[in-house]
């Protein structure tokens, strides 16, 4: 079969040999036939290419849907091929063609060479073999096929796609097969390679031209589904250098193991890190004392300090998981009860389980103010029951059904047991007088978003407020010393000649004395306000900068939203550009009047939440009932 292909070559060979008399320029103008003979296949190719790179964003969200599961993704993507019509396989067929052509040239040149024309000497040198001038062949091989390489990554619609380490991986493999050929065969074949090589570009460029990749790939959608492909990726990077093995994986996967094996599982939460144990706490200590029921708790912090609960109480069953095997172990839950804080399950990463469909999940809220404004569109769509804080949430939430036209949720009436905790600490701290004596304080403490009054106006809000014997400190999100931490060190380094007896800025933000030992708070769109207004019974004065808008369509809800109706109830707002001329005026009044406001307020925090003081003892009541009516059915 060889020989005849060989012959098949020759016929094109020699005539070209006749026409040109040189052996070098006939085997370039070769390689330039049988491109040309060839270039259906190439088209053929070309299309089956920008087919693959079509369907790429369905790809790429397919393996989000179905993250972690590679039987799922690989199911659903044989699917879509068969679909779309997409054979993987097919971009191999150029190459099989290319080395099937090889092997016919090896004869032909070994024809050409042993006669002993003139100017077939170099031809038939084999480096490995021949040595001298020979070894130049491999190295322009390789260099031709580095050449190919590059322009592919750049031209080629499916090649520019692949991921570096994909391009670096099918480079290399050219590279080193090019220069691993030039080193066994003649250097006519060598020859034959280069030329190849750097045709395949004129190529590819001649097939970008017939069929334009840029009129049928959507290139902003395919952006968008890797973007958020890459999201997912980076979620619980590897620590350390990528040659050190994860120390935290052993126990990963033990732990997920230990939970997926676990049959009769009543009650899950699920916690995204060591600070969500507080907004679960009153409802876990209810049923650890009133039931029997085991608390499955997983969490994607190592150092959560439910490890730590669970050593004096072995009720709790803790399991770290991280985010991205959250993502699988979410889609093979088996629970009666799924308890998060978590907000847009089922739109994103985390899904509703895909072997149970009668699982009920509860969103137990980790703020006390808007469901509307400043929740993303479908936040809450897929939860069951929603443990609500006050009658504002259960307002907003129904007026957010009416309007989408969706059924309407099992909205319980538990309250806020944070609050309830935070308002029992405050009173003991008065009571052993730790807040006597000393100058007030006004603290600061802004949103991160971009507007900000730290990046906005904090002279304006700082300088009036600094010699008058008050002292001011500044608490900023820690949002904003990681996102943004050469602002804050400038902004500390502005003010670094003020005495800390007037201007302090917060180091330390894991306790909450600034907030509960400071007179007036002062902030823009921060939900710290209710935090610090509802626990110490004091006014804020709220900054009007442009307002955190996650649901640009809140406002046709027909509800208003209680981050803006509630400023001006429990404090005073005041434009940016009139900051530096109001503010002084209206601390004193404020520090003047501290009895009014704190009656004001209290009189509001008694509408504002249910069960005010039991928040903890309802969630408890309602998780328990709802695990003894799944056991029932």
């Amino acid at each position: 079969m060889l020989q005849m292909l060989a012959d098949v070559l020759a016929l094109i060979m020699w005539p070209i040999f006749d026409l040109t008399g040189n052996w070098w320029v006939t085997i370039l103008l070769f390689t330039v036939v049988t491109k040309v003979i060839l270039m259906p296949l190439a088209l053929w190719v070309q299309a089956n290419c920008i087919r693959m790179v079509e369907i790429m964003p369905q790809i790429n969200r397919i393996k989000v849907a179905h993250y972690g599961d590679s039987e799922a993704i690989g199911e659903a993507q044989t699917a879509l091929y068969r679909e779309k019509r997409y054979h993987p396989m097919l971009s191999l067929i150029p190459l099989a063609v290319q080395m099937l052509i090889l092997f016919g040239l090896v004869d032909v040149i070994h024809l050409i060479t042993e006669g002993g024309q003139p100017g077939t000497e170099f031809l038939g040198m084999v480096p490995v073999e021949d040595g001298g001038l020979s070894w130049i062949m491999p190295v322009l091989a390789a260099l031709s096929a580095v050449a190919l390489g590059f322009a592919q990554n750049r031209i080629n619609p499916l090649q520019r796609e692949q991921s570096r380490s994909e391009q670096l991986s099918t480079n290399g493999l050219s590279v080193a097969l090019a220069f691993v050929l030039g080193v066994f065969v003649a250097a006519g074949m060598a020859f034959y390679w280069i030329c190849s090589n750097l045709t395949a570009i004129l190529v590819q460029v001649a097939c970008n031209l017939i069929i334009d990749p840029r009129k049928t790939i959507p290139y902003d959608e395919l952006e968008e589904s890797r973007a958020s492909l890459e999201e997912l990726n980076g979620l619980q990077g590897a620590k350390g250098p990528w040659w050190k093995p994860n120390p935290l994986a052993r126990r990963e996967k033990r732990d997920y193991k230990r939970f997926l094996n676990i049959v009769g599982k009543h009650i899950v939460f699920y916690s995204e890190g060591s600070g969500f144990y507080k907004y679960f706490r009153g409802a876990i200590e209810y049923l650890l004392a009133r039931s029997d029921a085991l608390i499955h708790y997983v969490t994607n912090d190592p150092d959560d300090q439910i490890f730590q609960l669970a050593e004096d109480e072995p009720r709790i069953q803790p399991y770290y998981v991280s985010e991205k095997r959250a993502i699988t172990l979410f889609m093979k839950m088996d629970a009666d009860v799924v308890v998060t804080t978590l907000g847009d399950l089922d739109n994103f990463y985390i899904k509703r389980s895909y072997v149970r469909d009668d699982i009920e999940y509860v969103y137990m809220f980790h703020h006390t103010t808007s469901v509307n404004m400043t929740s993303t569109v479908g936040e809450y769509d897929h939860y069951d029951t929603l443990l609500c804080t006050g009658p504002h949430q259960v307002e907003e939430m129904r007026a957010i059904e009416r309007y989408r036209g969706l059924p309407e949720k099992r909205l319980v009436e538990v309250g806020y047991d944070l609050i309830d905790r935070e308002i029992a600490d405050y009173q003991a701290r008065l009571a052993n007088a730790e807040e006597q004596g000393g100058r007030p304080t006004i603290l600061l403490a802004p949103s991160w978003q971009e507007g900000n009054v730290l990046d906005s106006c904090f002279a304006d809000i700082v300088e009036p407020l600094m010699g008058r014997g008050w002292r001011v400190v500044v608490r900023p999100h820690p949002e904003y010393t990681k996102r943004y931490r050469a602002r804050w060190e400038a902004l500390k380094k502005r003010y670094e000649d003020v005495s800390e007896d007037e201007l302090h800025f917060e180091r330390d933000f894991s306790s909450n004395d600034a907030i509960l030992a400071s007179d007036i708070l002062v902030t823009d769109w921060s939900s710290t306000f209710a935090e610090f207004g509802f626990t110490t019974l004091k006014p804020s004065i709220f900054i009007d900068t442009p307002p955190k808008v996650a649901n640009p369509e809140w406002e046709a809800y027909g509800c208003p939203s209680t981050d803006i109706t509630l400023r001006n109830e429990v404090g005073v707002s005041i434009a940016p550009a009139d900051v530096r001329g109001r503010i002084v005026g209206v601390v004193e009044d404020m520090l003047a009047h501290r009895g009014t406001w704190r009656e004001r307020i209290e009189a509001i925090r008694r509408d504002f939440f249910f069960n005010l003081g039991h928040g903890g003892e309802v969630a408890g009541e309602y998780l328990l009932a709802a695990m003894l009516d799944a056991q029932a059915e």
